[in-house]
């Protein structure tokens, strides 16, 4: 550390210390404000955001030391002051703060390095695996004003602390070291920042770019930010206002609805506003809006979710992971809290425990008022439903802890009933012995109401789930069941309705009489193009159905997986027959050809009712006609 102090007498006798020194960054400070310069922010733009939080938080230290001390208040409105000097490129921030000492400059702008640094950079030179963990402990340094040196090729800092008469200045080029020095400038208590900027930067030298970046990241600081510029005319850039810190009960309906809309670019009006406000352990408030109709970005493969984050009122990010599940991500808001430091970098934050707590707290909340909005008025949850219900059933999928919680909620389609209901309505609708979730995944509503799956469930009276969306089949295998009430999937084998509904089924003997009579026929037809053939409990009026087997997928998630991957073969399946049907009891009859064009026939109207096409359109149309010739 190389250190240059000088001292001179003052003329009145009084032996004030005047100091004009130069002093070396110490190594490990070095590194660190190199990393901080050029790897650690991923925009250049919010070095504005960390000086102006700095200069939030000065004002606010010197109102709350003003509390014991009202000397050093200031008798004249707060306020950040920032001019523009477009031509000779530099831009200066001041504030009516608390103000730093000479020891406080060279302490607070001269120091990044505390105990622990240099464990903590070697573990950066280490494994890559360590990266994420350095970008936390970078917290720990305090580094966000050296963030101005992303923009600029020198900083100046001119400041006067409170309660002092001298002015002192702190300038650094963010290479080698920084001077400080007794300033001449006349300077009112308070911290004034002199950015030159780099030829790169030129674009922070506009006023126009410098008034959008405080309405970005600082328009909700409680102090006026003003700008004055080249012709002494001064605007107030920023609200200095906060529509979160009121209380509910300050604001007005239209009032929220102007937030939402303005805020978000929103035309529609919230489904529902959830505006709260949490303090102890964790501190955050939270306006959060649901929207009435789904944005056109919904589906978006990034699945980007829009709250905005806040830390003590200075935005960090809209875009921030981890801040709401993605399943949520159709939700808009803020988050604002001071159980976060402004720390400087986004990955920071993002993998803060403490954004996990918030998250998980939002999260409980969000569930909280849908259930409430689906008791209060179905009607409106169901148009709500359409909208978002496909994205909220990705939770069901991903998020296990909040799984139960978001299966209350979900609405579907069912057999008995020309509504959407819950699963809970479902299960309180069972008959007698009924134990299991009854579940038919399809491409849309209509092919799945005519699906030959729902025969035999439609004769006892017993209500079918209906699913359309490509998630379903996913979330039901996951889920696993509801309520202690196993989901089931009626195009597999394994299930037996046999005593359960209206009609109890006494001919079992006589169907497998039946099974001994067709299913070799048919099987010795079909050949490797099926697993087995058996007789059917669950056929009414089809001839037949393919069903998966053993360890086999639900249809339509076999349909998904294969359209994701051409190489996915898939399993056989086992075609069931209706061994009271006509075309099936005519089988032992026909010659050996037309048994076999009959049984190829039979199996691909089974796929095409489960929505595949023939597997041989060719040899399908030739059988058609066989089959016609011979049946006349």
């Amino acid at each position: 550390m190389k250190i240059k102090k000088e001292y001179i007498a003052q003329s009145d006798g009084e032996e004030n210390r005047m100091s004009n020194y130069t002093q070396t960054f110490e190594a490990d400070t070095g590194k660190i404000l190199n990393i901080v310069i050029n790897s650690l922010y991923s925009e250049r733009d919010i070095f504005l955001r960390e000086l102006l939080s700095n200069a939030s938080d000065a004002i606010q230290k010197r109102k709350f030391l003003g509390q014991t001390d009202p000397s050093i208040l200031n008798i004249e409105a707060d306020s950040i002051e920032i001019i523009v000097n477009k031509k000779k490129k530099i831009i200066e921030i001041t504030d009516t703060g608390i103000g730093l000492t000479e020891a406080e400059l060279a302490e607070t702008l001269g120091t990044i390095a505390k105990s622990g640094t240099s464990a903590f950079l070697k573990e950066m030179e280490g494994e890559e695996n360590s990266k994420d963990a350095a970008k936390t402990l970078i917290g720990q340094f305090g580094v966000g004003f050296y963030s101005a040196f992303m923009v600029a090729d020198k900083v100046e800092v001119v400041s006067r602390k409170a309660g002092d008469t001298q002015c002192n200045s702190w300038e650094s080029d963010g290479q080698s070291g920084f001077s400080i020095s007794t300033s001449e400038e006349e300077q009112a208590v308070g911290t004034k920042i002199r950015l030159s900027l780099k030829k790169d930067a030129k674009e922070f030298a506009d006023p126009d770019k410098i008034k959008g970046l405080i309405k970005k990241y600082s328009d909700h600081i409680s102090f006026p930010i003003n700008i004055k510029e080249a012709d002494g005319e001064i605007e107030q850039v920023n609200s200095a206002t906060a529509i979160w810190t009121k209380t509910a009960s300050e604001i007005s309906k239209e009032e929220y609805k102007e937030f939402y809309n303005s805020t978000f670019g929103a035309f529609d009006e919230p489904f529902a506003t959830l505006h709260n406000k949490s303090e102890g352990t964790l501190e955050f408030t939270n306006l959060l809006f649901i929207p009435k109709t789904a944005p056109f970005d919904l589906f978006d493969p990034e699945r980007k979710t829009k709250i905005n984050l806040y830390i003590n009122r200075v935005f960090i990010s809209n875009d921030l992971d981890g801040v709401i599940p993605t399943w949520l991500r159709f939700i808009k808001g803020i988050l604002d809290t001071t159980s976060l430091d402004l720390n400087v970098s986004r990955e920071m934050v993002q993998n803060n425990p403490v954004l996990k707590k918030i998250s998980k707290s939002l999260t409980k909340r969000v569930l909280s008022e849908l259930k409430k909005r689906l008791k209060k008025d179905e009607e409106a949850y169901d148009a709500f439903w359409e909208q978002f219900g496909k994205v909220l059933k990705e939770g069901l999928y991903e998020d296990l802890e909040n799984k139960d919680k978001i299966a209350e909620i979900i609405k579907v389609h069912s057999l008995k009933e020309d509504k959407l209901i819950t699963l809970q309505s479902y299960i309180d609708s069972m008959v007698d012995g009924q134990d299991k979730i009854y579940v038919l995944t399809a491409d849309t509503l209509a092919q799945a109401q005519s699906s030959p799956h729902l025969e035999g469930f439609k004769a006892k009276g017993i209500d079918v789930l209906l699913m359309t969306d490509p998630i379903d089949a996913f979330w039901t295998s996951q889920m696993r069941s509801f309520q202690e009430k196993n989901f089931v999937s009626i195009s597999r084998e394994k299930y037996d309705i046999t005593k359960l509904g209206d009609v109890k089924d006494e001919d079992v003997e006589e169907t497998k009489n039946a099974d001994e009579t067709y299913s070799p026929i048919i099987k010795e037809c079909l050949g490797e193009m099926v697993e087995d053939v058996k007789a059917s409990h669950n056929l009414v009026d089809s001839p037949v159905r393919l069903v998966a087997g053993e360890g086999g997928l639900d249809f339509n998630l076999e349909r998904i997986l294969k359209a994701q991957n051409p190489d996915f073969e898939g399993s056989k399946k086992i075609l069931e027959i209706n061994t009271n049907h006509d075309l099936i009891k005519k089988l032992p009859a026909l010659p050996s050809e037309t048994q076999k064009s009959l049984c190829r026939v039979l199996f691909e109207q089974a796929r095409i009712l489960d929505g595949e096409m023939p597997s041989d359109s060719l040899q399908f149309s030739k059988d058609l006609i066989t089959i016609g010739l011979k049946l006349k």
